[in-house]
């Protein structure tokens, strides 16, 4: 007679099959694309939302705003993917040269495993040189080639990436880093996640991060940049024409300045020295040991307060 089998293999047993189960493979990704070409004259604004998914906006044709949507859709058959897709929201809208494309997927009811919506939408979309753009997504990343209006660009989950912008720019990520090839106004860019590295503004510039180092080659106007994480540099053209701040907490402060700049310098760290050599500088304030510099630059102007926890500061003439 066979002994019965031990109630620990049993288990044993039970729980490699749940364990088989739990590993077997998610269901591949099908893609449904749609297409939509829009005739405009002239400037208008370009509005994208979309969740899960990333999106591309380039210059295109001079009178055609043309928008393709893939569908990624978690699902194991076409037939299931038809029926996710019922729960897809997906409109295209124009009034006179404005457009927009909007993707939404109905709101999980109650708790549930996985990822969420099942269906995302990716957005990649040609317009005029001349567009402005507003574009959201809550789960990837957004690219925007060179174009000639304002942007506003914001993501949950990704990294910005702009070229050279001839409009004023924001850019708001909570999960990736940001890069802007130029600027021909003002810019504000914010991340939580990530380093910001911004080309010539021609206006004022607001930058910062919690979790990456920030370069801008040239500013033109008033300059806010700080990071908790990273070190800073930063060119100043021309006079200031506003008081400007650069602040640190994980690294060092580096400025170049015009030489026949005006300004009023306010620069402090408490991890490492101040160097200002080549400045034409009257102290009012100076450390033993160099930590602390403050004084008139070229008679004075506005003030350029530069602060660092964790590096040297330094301050240069072009």
């Amino acid at each position: 007679m066979r002994s019965p089998m031990p109630a620990f293999a049993s288990c044993l047993i039970l729980s490699g099959g749940l364990f088989a189960a739990s590993a077997s493979p998610a269901p591949a990704a099908i893609e449904r694309v749609v297409e939509k070409t829009f005739t405009v004259a002239g400037a208008g604004t370009l509005r994208i939302e979309t969740q899960g998914g990333g999106i591309r906006v380039q210059p295109g044709a001079a009178s055609a705003v043309r928008v393709v949507a893939r569908q990624k859709i978690r699902a194991a058959t076409e037939a299931e993917a038809d029926e996710l897709l019922k729960k897809l929201e997906l409109t295209f809208e124009q009034s006179g040269n404005d457009v927009s494309a909007v993707a939404r997927y109905e709101k999980r009811s109650g708790w549930g495993f996985g990822s969420w919506p099942p269906v995302t939408v990716e957005f990649e979309v040609t317009v005029p040189a001349e567009f402005a753009t507003r574009l959201q997504t809550s789960g990837g990343g957004i690219v925007v080639g060179d174009l000639r209006g304002a942007c506003d660009a914001r993501t949950s989950g990704g990294a910005i990436k702009l070229g050279t912008m001839g409009g004023a720019v924001v850019a708001k990520t909570s999960g990736g880093g940001i890069t802007l090839a130029g600027g021909a106004a003002t810019a504000t860019l914010h991340t939580s996640g990530g380093s910001i590295t911004a080309g010539r503004v021609a206006g004022a510039a607001d930058l910062s991060t919690s979790g990456g180092g920030i370069v801008i080659e040239a500013v033109g106007g008033k300059l806010r940049a700080h990071t908790s994480g990273g070190s800073i540099r930063a060119g100043i053209t021309g006079a200031l024409s506003d008081d400007c701040s650069l602040s640190t907490s994980g690294g060092s402060v580096k400025v170049n300045v015009s030489r026949t700049a005006a300004f009023q310098l306010d620069a402090a760290t408490s991890g490492g020295g101040v160097d200002a050599s080549g400045l034409a500088i009257t102290l009012e304030k100076s450390g033993r040991d160099r930590s602390r510099l403050a004084g008139a630059v070229n008679g004075g102007g506005p003030v350029l307060k530069l602060r660092s926890s964790g590096g040297g500061i330094g301050v240069r003439v072009e």
